[in-house]
Order: C-alpha cells, then sequence, then structure tokens
C-alpha cells in the first residue's frame, strides 16, 4: 500500500511517500533530498520499530548539520579545498567543511526538493534536475533516485545521473541506522562487519592520503563483526580526527557494475541484522560523532552523538584529486548507474 501527504516549507511543499508491504513493514521516504525518513521492521518477537534517525518536522532536514536520510549531491564526501578541475578546466567550489568542500556545498541535493516522477506500488522514483554551473559545478546534471521497498523487507535504491558536460559525480544515501531503534540512545553496541579489509587514511581535515592501507592490528579492523564502540576511544590518527568513525574503506573485490554484500549490522538485544549490499566501489563509516544538537527527532529530543551509524556506500571521497582511486568523471553521452541495498531480517 502506497500513501502520499505533502507538508510546507521554506522551499515549497514536501511530499511524503509512505509504503507498506504485505507483511505490515513500512518505509516512508521524502522528496526533500531524496531522503529516507523511515522504516519501522520487525524485531525477533515481531514488534515494528523505526529503525531510521529522523526530525519529527518533515522541513526541519532543510540545512540540517547530519544531513540525516537524504541523498547528497553533486558530489557526496569532501573534496580538497573546494578545488575542481575536470578535463583542463578549473572550478572553486563552496568550502564547507573546515577547509573543504563536502556533499556538494550547503545547497547541495540533500537541500533541494525534487520532483516525484513515479509513486506506484511499491516503487518511487524521484528527479533532480542541477543546472550547468550550480554550485560551481560544470554541466546540467539530471539525477534520478529510485526506490523499492519488497515484502522480504529490502530497501533497494537505484541512483542515475547525465550530464551535459564533463563533471564529476558521487552520490549515496546519509540514512542513519539504529536497530534498537531510533530513539534507542547509543549504537555503539551494535555489531559491525565490513567486506573491507582496507581503509582510506586521511589527513587531520578527514581528506585521503591517497593511498589504501590494510586495517589489519588496527582498530580500522571489522572484517570480524565487532561493536563499533569496541575501538572507538583509541588514541588512533582516524578516531581522533572524526571523533569517532568517519573513514571510508575500500570493498574488496570490487567490480564495476557487481552488486556484493558491503556490511552487515546486527543488535543483540532486538535481534535486528541489517545487511547493505552495493555495487560502489568505497564504504563511508560515520558513527554520528555530531549527532548532537539536531533538529527535535520523532520522538520529540534531539539526538545525541553516536546515536546512529551512517554506512555510506560511495566513490572514493577527493577522487578528483587522486588519480588511483576510481574516476568520478561523468561525460556526455554516459549514464551514471549506482546500487545500494538496505536488506533487514532478524
Amino acid at each position: 500500500m502506497l500513501t502520499t501527504s505533502k507538508y510546507p516549507s521554506s522551499k515549497g511543499d514536501i511530499t511524503l511517500i509512505s509504503i507498506t508491504n504485505a507483511s505490515g513493514a513500512r518505509t516512508v521516504l521524502s522528496t526533500l533530498g531524496a531522503g529516507i525518513v523511515e522504516v519501522n521492521v520487525p524485531d525477533k518477537n515481531g514488534h515494528l520499530d523505526d529503525v531510521v534517525l529522523g526530525y519529527a518536522n518533515p522541513a526541519d532536514y532543510i540545512g540540517d548539520g547530519p544531513c540525516a536520510g537524504k541523498c547528497p549531491g553533486r558530489y557526496a564526501n569532501r573534496i580538497a579545498g573546494g578545488k575542481l578541475c575536470v578535463e583542463g578546466k578549473c572550478y572553486q567550489l563552496e568550502i564547507n567543511n573546515g577547509p573543504n568542500a563536502l556533499h556538494g556545498g550547503s545547497e547541495g541535493f540533500q537541500n533541494q526538493i525534487w520532483t516525484l516522477e513515479k509513486a506506484e506500488g511499491n516503487t518511487v522514483v524521484m528527479r533532480y534536475d542541477a543546472a550547468d554551473g550550480e554550485a560551481n559545478y560544470p554541466g546540467a546534471l539530471t539525477a534520478r533516485a529510485t526506490y523499492v521497498w519488497t515484502d522480504d523487507n529490502e530497501l533497494q535504491l537505484t541512483l542515475y545521473a547525465t550530464t551535459t558536460a564533463p563533471t564529476v559525480v558521487n552520490l549515496t544515501n546519509h540514512a542513519y541506522w539504529n536497530l534498537a531503534g531510533h530513539n534507542a540512545g547509543s549504537v555503539l553496541d551494535e555489531k559491525l562487519t565490513l567486506n573491507a579489509s582496507r581503509y582510506l587514511p586521511t589527513d587531520s581535515t578527514l581528506i585521503p592520503e591517497g593511498v589504501l592501507v590494510p586495517v589489519a592490528g588496527s582498530p580500522m579492523d571489522f572484517t570480524k563483526a565487532k561493536a563499533l564502540g569496541h575501538d572507538i576511544k583509541m588514541q588512533f590518527p582516524a578516531l581522533i580526527y572524526g571523533k569517532g568513525y568517519d573513514n571510508c574503506w575500500a570493498v574488496d573485490n570490487y567490480t564495476p557494475g557487481k552488486v556484493q554484500t558491503v556490511a552487515v549490522l546486527s543488535d543483540e538485544a532486538t535481534g535486528r541484522c541489517l545487511t547493505v549490499s552495493s555495487d560502489q566501489p568505497g564504504v563511508q563509516i560515520y558513527t554520528g560523532n555530531w549527532l548532537a544538537g539536531s533538529p527535535a527527532n520523532k520522538a520529540g529530543r534531539s539526538y545525541d552523538d553516536y546515536d546512529g551509524v551512517a554506512i555510506e556506500c560511495q566513490d572514493f571521497p577527493d577522487a578528483p584529486h587522486q588519480p588511483a582511486f576510481p574516476s568520478t568523471l561523468l561525460l556526455p553521452g554516459e549514464r551514471y548507474c549506482r546500487h545500494i541495498n538496505f536488506k533487514f531480517s532478524v
């Protein structure tokens, strides 16, 4: 069953789309930033709870620091110094995260109302048309987000883009998960496994140094299930720079176009498990280190730091400056296509 509702905002009406599958599990999507605002799934006793962090007021997602639930762009994550050169032409992007550009700037795709192209059955399609020169990126770019909510509790997201001029694209979803429930408090007891034996060390501003380093013997090792909080207070550069985990891992056996398991998050108390699969080369893990002060959540309080974890399948941060990284260049006539699937089970 699919229903829609509208809410006013400073950017116009926001449409929320609610999809309930055959088992009664429900997801709610938003045209603001093509966002995920609710995912209600059962625990081991069949009790439904909302496991995605979000706000009471649909308009509070506009310009929120956490970028909760939304699809940032045109380039998710960071570009060093906001300096972008594409085929010999250079552009200065907005500096909005220390000395760097983050998530396409303060008016990135995550803070725009996308056009609802389809809302039918278990499928929602949203489109955003970015003008040539918007946020100083070259090329008019059309992005689409297609969501499918299946009867076996999998939320499938496919991200598309085309451009009129050479540009760079990096799209993902920035939902924060807490499998005990969005208002359950700290997520640090939940266990994470990553299909990633290497990560991207960064400088103190979270820009990658350009190398992939084995995780073995470090607090970055999630090759076996480990509580998010197990090593988070260790005196390790990555954890000091980000006040917790805020790094990109390189997915093992990455093959363009091949969807594979990237991450598994589990909560022992509820029995819930989230399996994330994707065809993206990297996964950014962010343990909500700066969630405090967020808008009032769906239970009426501001979230605290570490109340949720973002599992962002994406291309590597700062790839335009790193020729050894997979390219994020998109040319006219080409079609960007990436898949991210969130499968819930007990």
